[in-house]
């Protein structure tokens, strides 16, 4: 995959590939075979050169993810996997996701004590917002026949905790081709999977059809990324 050219940086990508992900796909054996395939591509630390100072001082990070369309045996292609880091007592950091092209399912869940209790997916297409909530670990899934580009904002403090996902075999539901959600069964009492609306809060700046990466010149509106107990009224 080629560098990105964002303002004047000429980012490099991070590549995830099969042998990084081999654990939380469904199709071992295809995964075995398949090994050194790459599957998708992180740009991390994003900014225009007038906006950097403004992004370091505010303790944010905006990354780009290119995620073409696969199929990684009997599943759609997705990414790893994660939770986040706790940044308050009772609160992990959120995450504020936009598709830029193509289509995206955003799979979140949120576990207690070893137990689902809940599973959302958000179905996003371009120009459209997802939050991934606090507590909430989350998988994005290309479930197109176009590559999926999309963007975040998060912490600068955030940190990706992957050892759930990897122990578990991946997410509560894998997505296969033919286009339907089964449970994995390495979780125990796994819900039904709730669908829930892109996200939409103009209070906040956050609106289908408006670029993202613009509210760093107002960044108090990404206030709520490194302090979300103040913000109940968005969760």
């Amino acid at each position: 995959m080629k560098n990105l050219k964002f303002g004047s940086l000429d980012a490099a990508p991070n590549v995830r590939r099969v042998k990084d992900m081999k654990d939380v796909i469904l199709d071992k054996e295809w995964a075995e075979n398949n090994l050194d395939l790459e599957l998708y591509y992180m740009y991390r630390d994003l900014f225009m050169d007038e906006d950097r100072e403004s992004v370091v001082k505010y303790n944010l990070r905006y990354d780009i993810t290119v995620i073409p369309p696969l199929s990684i045996g009997r599943e759609y292609v997705k990414t790893m996997g994660h939770y986040h880091s706790e940044c308050s007592p009772g609160f992990t950091y959120p995450e504020i996701y936009e598709v830029l092209d193509g289509r995206a399912h955003f799979l979140l869940q949120k576990v207690t004590g070893g137990r689902v209790d809940e599973v959302v997916l958000i179905e996003a297409k371009a120009g459209e917002k997802a939050i991934m909530y606090p507590n909430y670990g989350h998988i994005t899934i290309n479930p197109g026949t176009e590559t999926l580009k999309m963007a975040n904002w998060v912490s600068r403090e955030f940190s990706s905790v992957y050892e759930d996902f990897v122990r578990l075999g991946g997410g509560a539901y894998y997505e296969l081709v033919e286009e339907k959600f089964i449970k994995n069964t390495n979780y125990r009492d796994v819900p039904p999977m709730k669908r829930v609306e892109v996200t939409n809060i103009p209070e906040l700046g956050i609106v289908s059809g408006v670029d993202m990466y613009s509210l760093i010149r107002e960044p108090q509106k990404l206030h709520f990324l490194n302090y979300p107990q103040d913000y109940n009224w968005v969760f």
